[in-house]
């Protein structure tokens, strides 16, 4: 369909008959993101008035950009899960429609080549999350936010990159992306009411990528866990039981356990959830429950 009948097309989306303008919206929708720009040159030419005419565009152009965002999780899900950046990148362009997604790449680059200079093969695994902790916590400026510890920007990786502030699942995850790149074995953990990280004893597994040590986490041994959201604080298996023992919790196995990328993402749509439900934002909690579907829905 070329631009004078998409055109023909958006002109009659005021009509009054929502049944016409049904078949019209699902014509335009189905011509996915490359129609957007015609969108928004028509929602222009009607500053002076048209009200209906304008908000329904805006409607659609919201649907295709959620359509895209979906399905782009979705494949991703069925996929692996491996990218977990990609996956952050999706989530940001959720609400940033026009996200600059190759400078959020550059700016992880960035923070790996910082580390990559400062590491060496004769650092322990202890002295190798020192020089990580540095990069990316004193050089780099993240830390995480107390203040509004709830707001969701602090799961939108674009908005964690210009405040240098988040939560502790996208310092966590950012963390874990850096350290995955410059193959040192380090995994999320899905502990309550926290998110933390273990360092995994990579000598058992020599043969094996770290990407694939997942399917044999019952076996992996884990040398210590890692806190990004107190800057990387080291931590025992003895700190974390006594963290959930102030929770009143039992200790599980699968609290300890290293978790997937698909477990985090499913996370971080929940806590989106949870702060949009604080603030009293029906459309996106609508919207990032149907999203948490592209990868498996909210519960494991």
């Amino acid at each position: 369909m070329d631009k004078t009948e998409i055109n023909a097309l958006i002109t009659l989306l005021d009509d009054p008959d929502e049944n016409i303008f049904s078949q019209i919206k699902d014509k335009i929708r189905g011509l996915g993101k490359e129609v957007i720009p015609i969108l928004e040159s028509a929602w222009e030419s009607q500053l002076s008035g048209n009200q209906l005419f304008q908000n329904r565009i805006e409607n659609i152009i919201h649907d295709i950009q959620f359509e895209f965002v979906f399905s782009s999780l979705d494949h991703w899900t069925k996929t692996g899960g491996v990218d977990l950046l990609e996956a952050m990148i999706l989530i940001s362009k959720y609400q940033y429609p026009d996200l600059n997604e190759e400078k959020i790449r550059q700016q992880v680059k960035q923070i790996e080549k910082d580390i990559w200079i400062e590491l060496n093969q004769n650092l322990t695994a202890l002295e190798k999350v020192n020089v990580i902790n540095h990069i990316i916590f004193e050089v780099h400026g993240f830390a995480g936010n107390r203040t509004n510890y709830h707001a969701p920007q602090n799961s939108y990786l674009s908005d964690v990159f210009e405040s240098k502030k988040g939560n502790p699942l996208t310092l966590s995850s950012l963390y874990l992306i850096v350290a995955q790149n410059l193959d040192l074995p380090v995994f999320g953990v899905n502990l309550p009411n926290h998110f933390i990280l273990a360092y995994i004893d990579f000598s058992m597994f020599s043969k094996n990528h770290i990407s694939n040590l997942l399917a044999e986490s019952k076996h992996l041994k884990i040398l210590f866990y890692i806190n990004p959201f107190s800057r990387g604080t080291a931590l025992s298996k003895l700190e974390v039981d006594n963290f959930l023992k102030q929770l009143n919790l039992s200790p599980k196995p699968e609290y300890f356990r290293p978790c997937g990328n698909i477990s985090i993402v499913k996370r971080m749509l929940n806590n989106l959830i949870n702060s949009y439900e604080k603030l009293g934002y029906p459309d996106k909690v609508r919207d990032l429950k149907k999203l948490s579907e592209a990868v498996g829905g909210l519960n494991d």
